[in-house]
């Protein structure tokens, strides 16, 4: 104990501490301000994603007035998963349906998912059907 305090009170010695003392405050004030810089990007990235999936939303439930919508709006049913709409074309404005369409709605960079393209394969290919079901 006697050495630790001579070490600790020798002039030359107590500036060393001091000094290093120093240093490893200054390299944690670094390394705290690098970890705010990469939190902070991270809330920024994470808050642009979720506005471009409310954007996408939003676009989703107004896109039958948008223009070239594929279809009347009113012949339009939104379900949302997992294609957006479901349109029965000319059914209306008569009990004629002209045609049955899966409708998936896109905006900016976004692509089909697997599930929306395994969905449009099954259309292509014909493996669609029409089932009644009676409940028990």
């Amino acid at each position: 104990m006697d050495k630790l305090k001579t070490f600790l009170y020798n002039q030359d010695n107590f500036i060393y501490i001091i000094l290093i003392f120093g240093l490893l405050i200054l390299l944690l004030l670094i390394q705290t301000i690098r970890l705010h810089k990469e939190s902070s990007s991270l809330r920024k990235d994470a808050i642009k994603r979720s506005k471009a999936v409310i954007g996408g939303q939003v676009i989703e439930q107004v896109a039958p007035f948008l223009p070239d919508f594929p279809c009347n709006p009113a012949d339009a049913r939104f379900i949302g998963k997992p294609v957006d709409f479901v349109a029965f074309p000319g059914l209306s404005q008569s009990d004629r349906v002209d045609e049955v369409l899966l409708i998936e709605v896109k905006s900016g960079q976004s692509t089909l998912s697997c599930r929306e393209k395994e969905i449009k394969k099954a259309v292509k290919e014909g493996r669609v059907r029409y089932v009644e079901y009676r409940a028990p």
